[in-house]
């Protein structure tokens, strides 16, 4: 694990040791503003305010240093052979261009591929294709190809009225493309998927989806690059419904299909997680307590985890655990779920977290508390899944906390392992946090704590229909139907009982009596009249003693009507018995 603050930057060894890397030495300087290691893991890089180092991971040795004071986003190609660094743009005095800001660097001789005019932050980096074959940027609305990481030369262009952001499909070739067109002048915005390099006109799109309602969006490929999900999101709710704008969630598929995502809760969308399966997405969305459903590829629910405190979904590396959190302005509460047998394993709590990443093992999870999101009690914590905390740190109360993030590994290093149950034993006390007390007025403080609350949660339900029974859903009405039919099947049952039982039967018991719910007919409607009045009094004496055994203190009157409940009993007996 790297770590980066005040304190310096330094590497932690991951479990089971925890301690500070005796390979990477630490650097002291308080000035250190990007980290990043490289895609397998193997190489990592920093920017201290001085130069940018590039290290190797496991001998810590220097591969190469470049005097760049001003960086402050790095990153590498994926396989290593390109350092793409940024620092902010500075216009010439006399309104003349800047000094190209985003510069390309080949790793195995240092030198500057080339240098990018790139004026803003947002979506700085250029894009790589795996196999690093292509690599793409967005210039003046129009995404720039360049393959084999020649940039002198543009390969390919993709132009359309105004492509506003583009996302590279990952895994192998070919290569597609995911690009967003927003809207204009009561024009829909749209995202359409291209595969590399033909981009000759709608014709050649693979999908496409058009949709109102978008200010920004967000694409997201799955691993095998078949689909792509799309949140539409707008600044602003027009109804006044959410301060959040409003959300909506839009699949495609590779193959030309598209769909809107039926959400079954209003709301807002507050996360969507691909499966690394590829075959399910889960969902956190609606006014909360937020619903958390995982859908299939035809976007139809297959688990509904029904409604809690949570605003995000994380899949681990190999798919088989799911955990839901609400982080932020929640209490950081987790669920920890078996997404093969739908089970839930455990329920941590890392309260106050602003950051969550899974181990590449799929075994270990980090919870962090960074500055300048939150700039007290800053550390981090690594957990089992099970919900043990294995090792947990905190910077010193005067130093701050900035950036935590685990090693990245190649896939398949690390092999599944069977899903465990019972936590892992742990050294570190769990230190539980006390829940908050709710407030309570003096007059009630003596009392006995009645629980009320705003909502009830839904619980969790498999939305798979049985197999075998290929039977579609029933509609509203259909139902409907079929409530009545078993009402009224029901009734008769009950009706034939009632004529088999002869009156010379024994006397049913006093509660059987009390919670007796058909009305029993005696013939004469005026000792049926002081039968119903009868148990209408038992019944509300029966409320009467509950709230008596609750703690309320009770009336004069109210207990003197408890007192009448033996010769009330006896008058409904002699009553029902004919006497």
């Amino acid at each position: 694990i790297s770590v980066r603050g005040s304190e310096g930057l330094y590497m932690v060894n991951g479990p089971p040791s925890f301690t500070e890397s005796s390979v990477f030495h630490r650097d002291s300087g308080k000035n250190c503003k990007a980290v990043t290691f490289s895609k397998d893991g193997s190489l990592f890089a920093w920017c201290n305010g001085e130069k940018v180092n590039v290290v190797n991971v496991t001998r810590a040795e220097l591969l190469c240093s470049f005097d760049l004071p001003k960086a402050v986003c790095i990153e590498f190609s994926p396989k290593n052979n390109v350092l793409a660094t940024w620092q902010a743009y500075a216009a010439g005095k006399d309104g003349t261009a800047g000094v190209p800001n985003l510069q390309l660097h080949d790793l195995r001789t240092g030198k500057c591929l080339k240098a990018f005019i790139q004026k803003k932050m947002q979506n700085w980096c250029p894009s790589w294709a795996d196999d690093e074959s292509i690599c793409a940027r967005n210039v003046n609305n129009e995404v720039h190809f360049f393959e084999n990481n020649n940039f002198n030369t543009i390969a390919n262009k993709l132009h359309l009225q105004k492509v506003s952001d583009f996302v590279l499909s990952p895994g192998a070739q070919p290569t597609k493309v995911a690009v967003y067109v927003p809207g204009s002048k009561g024009a829909p915005s749209f995202v359409r998927l291209y595969q590399y390099p033909n981009f000759g006109g709608p014709q050649s799109a693979l999908a496409n989806k058009s949709f109102f309602k978008a200010d920004r969006v967000t694409m997201l490929w799955n691993k095998k690059a078949t689909a792509v999900l799309v949140v539409a999101s707008t600044e602003v709710d027009k109804t006044g419904a959410s301060y959040y704008g409003e959300q909506t969630l839009h699949y495609l598929s590779a193959h030309g299909e598209s769909a809107v995502v039926q959400l079954p809760k209003n709301g807002p969308i507050y996360d969507v997680a691909w499966s690394p399966n590829s075959v399910e997405f889960c969902a956190v969305y609606g006014f909360m307590p937020a619903k958390a459903t995982i859908f299939n590829l035809k976007c139809d629910p297959v688990f509904d985890f029904g409604t809690g405190p949570r605003n995000a979904a994380y899949y681990s590396p190999h798919g088989h655990i799911l955990v839901l959190a609400g982080f932020g302005n929640l209490r950081g509460q987790m669920e920890v779920w078996d997404v093969k047998n739908y089970k839930l394993i455990s329920k941590p709590v890392a309260s106050d977290s602003t950051y969550f990443a899974w181990c590449p093992d799929g075994e270990h999870i980090v919870t962090a508390t960074c500055a300048p999101r939150l700039r007290v009690s800053n550390g981090y914590k690594i957990w089992h899944y099970t919900g043990s905390v294995l090792h947990t740190y905190e910077v010193p109360s005067n130093e701050e906390m900035w950036q935590v993030s685990w090693q990245p590994f190649p896939d398949g290093v690390f092999p599944e392992r069977a899903v465990r149950y019972q936590a892992v034993p742990s050294e570190v006390p769990s230190a539980e946090p006390k829940p908050a007390q709710a407030y309570r007025p003096p007059a009630l403080r003596n009392k006995p704590v009645t629980s009320s609350k705003l909502h009830e949660d839904e619980p969790p339900q498999n939305m798979k229909p049985p197999l075998g029974g290929g039977d579609k859903p029933l509609s509203k009405t259909a139902l409907k139907n079929q409530r009545k039919h078993e009402a009224k099947k029901a009734a008769k049952q009950e009706a034939k009982a009632d004529a088999n039982q002869g009156p010379a039967q024994a006397p049913a018991p006093q509660n059987a009596l009390r919670n007796a719910v058909p009305a029993t007919t005696t013939g004469d409607p005026d000792v049926d009249k002081k039968i119903k009045n009868l148990k209408k009094k038992l019944k509300a004496i029966e409320q009467l003693k509950e709230q008596a055994a609750a703690g309320k203190q009770l009336e004069k009157n109210q207990v003197e009507k408890i007192q009448k409940e033996a010769a009330l009993l006896k008058e409904l007996e002699d009553l029902e018995l004919g006497v």
